[in-house]
């Protein structure tokens, strides 16, 4: 399962130590709290050395959260999919795997896969944002929890349109889509569970797309 991190102090943290040592004369402190992170605080992390670029943790709601490791079936079902998705998908959107889509200030998920919108500079400038992101695609093994709770909570308030999991824990696809209010929570409005041995028709990425395609499922569950 993923698990937070305790994050290591620096200098970025030497303002809120202070004001956490409280006020001498009258000897009061401040509670303790977890130390928050915003997007530009997990960069300069990195700059600073703290986090190497190839370090297993993502940033999820101001936590560092260390991904789970990667399991036997995960990378099966991973390579699959980045053999067939591509020709699905065609050149009419960017697919970009395990890298960093920037959803809020304090949060920069890496899902397995996310399928984008095309842009001039291929991204070239900066991460990808959430409006930038048309369908997120998690395989799920150990962390499949997580990924059903956290994530998709993460995605739906994002609101992007579609999040598959692949449960290989229970040999099914999710998948989620129409984001919107669920009681006072963002969710998804719509879920789907596809057992393995079935097929699951690709997300209509853009409106003008009338041609239905399926992806057979049995060869991503080893």
């Amino acid at each position: 399962m993923s698990q937070s991190l305790s994050p290591p102090t620096t200098p970025l943290d030497a303002a809120e130590i202070q004001q956490n040592r409280g006020n001498g004369k009258t000897g009061q402190v401040s509670p303790p709290h977890p130390l928050r992170f915003t997007v530009a605080d997990y960069h300069r992390l990195t700059a600073l050395g703290f986090l190497q670029e190839d370090d297993r943790v993502e940033l999820v709601r101001g936590e560092l959260i260390q991904m789970a490791a990667k399991g036997v079936r995960h990378e099966f079902c991973l390579r699959r999919l980045l053999r067939q998705l591509p020709k699905l998908l065609g050149d009419g959107v960017t697919l970009q795997c395990q890298a960093p889509v920037t959803l809020a200030f304090d949060g920069e998920p890496e899902p397995d896969f996310a399928i984008l919108r095309n842009r001039e500079d291929d991204y070239a400038t900066s991460h990808p944002t959430a409006a930038d992101v048309l369908w997120a695609i998690e395989i799920a093994d150990s962390s499949v929890e997580y990924d059903q709770t956290m994530k998709r909570l993460l995605y739906a308030e994002a609101e992007i349109p579609h999040y598959w999991i692949f449960n290989l824990m229970d040999r099914r696809l999710e998948c989620y889509s129409e984001p919107g209010n669920v009681g006072e929570t963002m969710d998804y409005c719509d879920r789907r569970l596809i057992a393995s041995d079935q097929s699951a028709v690709l997300p209509k990425l853009f409106s003008d797309t009338d041609q239905e395609v399926r992806l057979e499922l049995h060869p991503y569950f080893s």
